[in-house]
C-alpha cells in the first residue's frame, strides 16, 4: 500500500539536467518496492513509500536507514557496483537538489550501471548460462555463505515459521488468489514445516543460520568483468535475510527449475554441495524451493496489481504459475535410491550423469558424486586442475572409492537419491557400492556405458579444461585390464548423447 506522495521526487529524478546530463534520456523501471532510474552510466534507486506485510518504507527515516543498509550489505558481494547514498533536499525556494542544505525529503542509492544483457535471467533465456559459468556462480555463493557469521541465537524453525506467516499475509493482500487457494497452499507448507521442524532447529544450532543475501534469484545476479556478481540483497529486514544458507541458495535453484532449466538447477545444487558439506540439509531442499516459489507468487501478484491490461494479465499468470510450482514441489516425494554409472574413460559418464540427475528423485534431483571431483578435493585443488600421476596410484584410488561409498551412504541416510559417476573398473568397488544400497534398504541400479575404442580415444583427445585427467594412454591401459560387470545394464554410447540419455532414463524408470 502506497502511503506517501513521491511525485515531486520522481519528477526531479526524471529530469536529466539534475544529473548534469541534459542530453541524456532517462529510463526507469518500476518494481513493487522501488523505482530505478537509469542515467548514462549510473543508476539511481528510489524506495517507494509503501507498507507491505514484509516491509515498511512508509517514513523517510525508514527509507534512509534502508538505503544505508543496502549500500553496506551489497558491498559484501558487489563493491564495484555500489557508489553511495544521496539525500534529496528542498531549498527555501522549493527547488530540489542532491545533498543540499535544505529540508530532506527523500533518499536514493547510486550504483554503477552494468550491461543489462549480463543479467542472469536474460542470459538464461538466451541459453548463455554454461555449466562453467554456473559452476563458478555456485562456488561464489558457497564462499559468500562461508564468509558470513553464524547467528546461533536464531532458531532455524522459528525463522521459517515467520516466513510462512509473512507469505500467507502477503498472498491475502492480493486479489489474484482466492481464500481457498491460499488456505490449500498454506496448509501444505505448514504440514511440511512440521515434518522438518527438528532438522531446521538442528541446523540453526549447527551455525547454518546466517545473514545471507536473501533474494538470490537470477535477476539479482549479473556478470562484472566476466565474474558472476550477486547484488540487490534484502536490506529492509535483518530477520528476513538471516536464514539457513540452503534456504538462500534454494531461491536460485527454484528460479532455474521454474524457467525449465532443471539440469542447471541440479548442477548448481551439486557444485554448491561440492564446496560446502550440507548433506544433512538434503531433506529440506524441495521444501525450501516451495517456500521460495511462494515468495515469488506473492511478490509477482503485488507487482501485477500495480499495473493494468496485458501487463497485469502476464504478471497474474506468472504469479499463479509460481503458486502451482510450490504445490508441485511440496507433492514431489520419492524414496532414496542409488544409481551408479560406470564405464571406461570417454564413454560419456559425466555428460550422461549431468543430463539425467535432475530426473532422479524430488527437485532439484540426485546428488551426483564423481570420482574425479572426490580425487581433486582430496588433493585440495579445484576440479579442473590436472593432478600428477601419483594421484592415480592404486592406494589413492582405493581411498577415492572409499570416500565415494562413504558420501553416498550419507546421502542415502538423509533420504535422498544419489548418482555415482566413476569408472568402476574393479569388481570390488562395484560390490562395495551395491552392498551399501542393500545395507540401507534402497533400490540400486548399475549402468555400464561402453563404446568402440576409436570413439573413446577421440572423446578423450578432444577434452579441454576438463575435470577428468584421462589421456589416450589411460584408455589403452583400461582396455587392456578391463573387468567389465555382467550384472549391470550395458548401454552403448556410440549413438550420441540424446540416444544414450533416453536409454538411461528408460532403464531408471
Amino acid at each position: 500500500m502506497i502511503v506517501q506522495d513521491q511525485s515531486a521526487v520522481i519528477t526531479f529524478l526524471s529530469d536529466p539536467a539534475n544529473f548534469g546530463e541534459p542530453a541524456t534520456a532517462i529510463t526507469c523501471i518500476h518494481t513493487h518496492i522501488s523505482i530505478v532510474f537509469f542515467v548514462a552510466q549510473r543508476v539511481f534507486k528510489l524506495k517507494r513509500a509503501v507498507r507491505l506485510p514484509y516491509l515498511d518504507f512508509s517514513t523517510l527515516e525508514q527509507r534512509l536507514a534502508a538505503c544505508r543498509q543496502e549500500l553496506l550489505l551489497n558491498r559484501r558481494t558487489a563493491p564495484m557496483l555500489y557508489v553511495g547514498v544521496h539525500c534529496i533536499t528542498r531549498a527555501d525556494d522549493g527547488h530540489l537538489s542532491f545533498d543540499g542544505q535544505g529540508e530532506l525529503i527523500d533518499v536514493v542509492v547510486e550504483m554503477v550501471r552494468f550491461d543489462e544483457n549480463t543479467l542472469f535471467d536474460r542470459m538464461a533465456t538466451c541459453g548463455q548460462l554454461t555449466p562453467a559459468l554456473l559452476t563458478e556462480l555456485a562456488r561464489i555463493i558457497a564462499r559468500f555463505h562461508t564468509s558470513t557469521v553464524p547467528v546461533y541465537q536464531q532458531a532455524g524453525a522459528a525463522k521459517i515459521a515467520s516466513i510462512l506467516d509473512i507469505n500467507e499475509q502477503a498472498l491475502a493482500t492480493t486479489s489474484i488468489f482466492t481464500a481457498d487457494e491460499i488456505a490449500v497452499l498454506t496448509k501444505k507448507l505448514r504440514v511440511s514445516f512440521n515434518q522438518h521442524e527438528a532438522l531446521l532447529n538442528a541446523r540453526g544450532r549447527a551455525g547454518k543460520v546466517r545473514r545471507c543475501h536473501g533474494d538470490l534469484h537470477l535477476r539479482n545476479i549479473c556478470l562484472v568483468d566476466d565474474v558472476p556478481t550477486l547484488f540487490d540483497c534484502i536490506e529492509f529486514d535483518e530477520d528476513v535475510a538471516t536464514i539457513d544458507v540452503l534456504y538462500d541458495a534454494a531461491f536460485l535453484m527454484m528460479d532455474l527449475w521454474h524457467r525449465g532449466f532443471a539440469s542447471s538447477a541440479n548442477l548448481v545444487f551439486n557444485r554448491y554441495f561440492d564446496e560446502r558439506d550440507e548433506t544433512d540439509g538434503l531433506p529440506l531442499l524441495s521444501f525450501f524451493m516451495a517456500i521460495r516459489a511462494t515468495v515469488r507468487a506473492h511478490v509477482t501478484a503485488t507487482q501485477a496489481e500495480q499495473t493494468t491490461g496485458e501487463q497485469y494479465e502476464k504478471l497474474a499468470c506468472d504469479a499463479r504459475a509460481y503458486c502451482s510450482l510450490a504445490l508441485d514441489l511440496l507433492a514431489s516425494t520419492s524414496p532414496a535410491r542409488l544409481v551408479a554409472i560406470g564405464g571406461l574413460s570417454g564413454t560419456g559418464k559425466s555428460t550422461i550423469a549431468v543430463a539425467v540427475a535432475s530426473r532422479i528423485g524430488p527437485a532439484p534431483g540426485a546428488r551426483v558424486l564423481a570420482s574425479d571431483r572426490i580425487r581433486k578435493h582430496l588433493y585440495g585443488v579445484q576440479a579442473e586442475v590436472r593432478l600428477h600421476a601419483e594421484a592415480y596410484y592404486p592406494k589413492v584410488s582405493e581411498q577415492v572409492y572409499g570416500l565415494l561409498a562413504q558420501n553416498a551412504q550419507a546421502v542415502l541416510v538423509n533420504g535422498h537419491a544419489v548418482l555415482i559417476d566413476a569408472v568402476f573398473e574393479r569388481a570390488t568397488d562395484r560390490q562395495h557400492i551395491s552392498h551399501i544400497s542393500f545395507s540401507e534398504g534402497v533400490p540400486f541400479t548399475g549402468i555400464w556405458l561402453h563404446a568402440q575404442p576409436d570413439t573413446l580415444f577421440t572423446r578423450v583427445g578432444a577434452r579441454r579444461n576438463d575435470v577428468s585427467d584421462a589421456t589416450a594412454d589411460v584408455v589403452r591401459m583400461q582396455l587392456a585390464n578391463q573387468d567389465s560387470p555382467v550384472d549391470w545394464v550395458w548401454i552403448d554410447t556410440g549413438g550420441g548423447i540424446a540416444t544414450t540419455v533416453a536409454r538411461v532414463v528408460e532403464v531408471l524408470g
